[in-house]
């Protein structure tokens, strides 16, 4: 490795992505695809998704479509949307087919009606990097889970859903620790109200303003789990309104 590679090596660290992911994204942007694979190659999946989302479409696409398919689709599954639909119109035909293949149809679904979405909407400031079990996960599998989450990027929320991914409830991170490890998390939930891609930034911010968790739950016709909004995606929603708006002018 030369030196500029090494000195690299030595700065794109996991605590500098999630400190400084614009700078990452920056620094990834200015190498080959090939250098941008050796870098990123021990890093958590969580912290992967970090990078890519704040890299240029085209460049995430490259390198995105070099990883084995069943890690690729995991980070293309926790986009947030709006990358993710970049994204998709960067592949090839062939990959994007191939990788469409293996992806949920509620993510699909999602996915296409992404430019559809009102630049305030939940739809367009929704996250899609969330946490959900299922109903019949143990408490102490659900805590095995988060431990190989990114310290910083820890969800304040965990949410609980059926086989089939409809929404039914969630848990406060903060109150694991109070819970007998093999209790089930549908036992131990608590109901949450979910909105929908198209419910509005007024609509939202009256939701949060009157919530006692900092994340809403969105689902769609099916109450599918498909991202969440956090008060931090409502604060910054200007910023994404004129982003969103450049995209799709």
């Amino acid at each position: 490795m030369n030196d500029p590679m090494h000195a690299l090596a030595n700065a794109i660290t996991e605590k500098f992505i999630l400190a400084s992911p614009q700078e990452a994204a920056k620094a990834l942007e200015s190498l080959a695809t090939h250098e941008i694979l050796l870098l990123v190659a021990p890093l958590k999946a969580q912290v992967l998704v970090t990078c890519f989302n704040g890299m240029h479409a085209s460049k995430a696409a490259a390198v995105l479509r070099r990883l084995p398919l069943k890690q690729a689709s995991h980070i293309f599954m926790h986009l947030d949307i709006i990358q993710a639909a970049q994204l998709a119109d960067e592949f090839s035909a062939p990959y994007r087919e191939r990788l469409f293949s293996v992806l949920p149809e509620s993510f699909i679904h999602m996915l296409n009606q992404a430019k559809s979405y009102p630049a305030d909407s939940a739809g367009a400031l929704m996250k899609t990097d969330f946490l959900a079990v299922k109903t019949d996960t143990k408490i102490s599998q659900l805590v095995e889970r988060l431990k190989t989450w990114p310290r910083t990027k820890l969800p304040p929320v965990c949410f609980v859903t059926a086989k089939d991914g409809s929404l039914k409830g969630a848990i406060r991170s903060s109150e694991l620790a109070f819970y007998d490890g093999n209790a089930l998390c549908g036992s131990v939930m608590v109901p949450c109200q979910s909105v929908s891609p198209v419910t509005g930034g007024n609509v939202l911010k009256k939701h949060l303003e009157t919530s006692a968790m900092d994340l809403v739950p969105v689902t769609n016709e099916k109450q599918i789990l498909v991202g969440v909004v956090s008060r931090w995606n409502l604060l910054n929603k200007e910023e994404t309104s004129s982003f969103w708006k450049k995209w799709t002018r």
